[in-house]
């Protein structure tokens, strides 16, 4: 079975000049990156171990010391490059009602209320304070929703589908 890699978190610059990176992710990621020992780099179509030797957080970013990058010089090249993490270390740590990111592009969107098909899922993204993810109406606009639990009650991945409530302008 090939392992399938997910991408956690992204090297947004250096920190000092000891070879240390700050390290952009989702805040509801923060405390799962904050507990790896490894993480790996996409090197064309192969993904290359980073060993962790010390994490900490400095406001909304992490920053990573990882083993063999000492100085600004040696991280450079990896500026703006994606983390990623075995699936099944993340799988490990979810809850039972937590998952993946990515799992909810290509799900369905349906309005909690009267059960319409409002569009579906095309894709997610982060805006620092929250995640949201963009939906594409049946009218064919692209609106985002924030994924919270008050507007995204029901994340069902067997019917591959989500529930919102439809808040008023909330999609058009």
């Amino acid at each position: 079975m090939m392992v399938k890699y997910i991408s956690v978190g992204k090297i947004l610059n250096f920190h000092g000049i000891k070879g240390e990176a700050k390290i952009g992710c989702s805040r509801t990621q923060q405390d799962f990156v904050m507990s790896l020992e490894t993480v790996y780099l996409k090197n064309g179509s192969e993904y290359k171990p980073l060993h962790i030797e010390s994490l900490r957080t400095n406001k909304n970013v992490i920053i990573a010391k990882f083993e063999g990058i000492d100085s600004i010089n040696d991280l450079l090249p990896h500026k703006g490059e994606l983390l990623f993490v075995d699936e099944e270390v993340i799988r490990e740590s979810l809850d039972e009602d937590e998952f993946l990111i990515d799992e909810l592009v290509g799900l369905n969107v349906f309005d909690n209320a009267d059960g319409k098909k409002l569009g579906f899922v095309i894709g997610v993204s982060n805006n620092g304070a929250s995640d949201l993810i963009s939906v594409k109406t049946n009218s064919k606009k692209v609106c985002l929703i924030p994924f919270v639990k008050a507007i995204v009650p029901v994340v069902d991945l067997k019917e591959r589908k989500i529930m919102i409530n439809n808040l008023e302008g909330l999609l058009e």
